[in-house]
């Protein structure tokens, strides 16, 4: 049995070609935007919340206007400044515990407009 068999049967069923793979063309790709400039100058809230959580702080950073890919990696840049767990999601970012000045610290650091509510 040939080994491309299965491709040249789920192409004749949905009417494509098996080898032949498209790739973008070079006019439409848009170079991918940094985090600071996704954000631009609209301002960081730094929140503290103990709602849900059995009385446990957390640090909220809310009003990030960034996709999904830059907010993962300024999380992660957080947690590890911060040196606490954390998540990323909906376009804010939660790290354990009281974290506020740190945090702060780190975003006026990266370029970002931040303050703490």
């Amino acid at each position: 049995m040939d080994n491309n068999d299965w491709k040249s049967v789920l192409g004749a069923a949905f009417n494509i070609t098996p080898d032949v793979t498209e790739e973008p063309s070079v006019d439409n790709v848009q170079p991918a935007m940094s985090a600071l400039e996704q954000q631009g100058k609209k301002m960081i809230d730094i929140i503290l919340d103990k709602k849900g959580r059995n009385g446990k702080k957390a640090t909220i950073v809310a009003n990030l206007v960034m996709d999904d890919d830059n907010l993962k990696m300024l999380a992660a840049e957080l947690k590890r400044a911060c040196g606490v767990g954390g998540s990323a999601r909906g376009g804010e970012i939660l790290i354990q515990g009281d974290k506020r000045d740190k945090v702060l610290d780190f975003l006026k650091e990266k370029g970002y407009k931040a303050r703490i509510i």
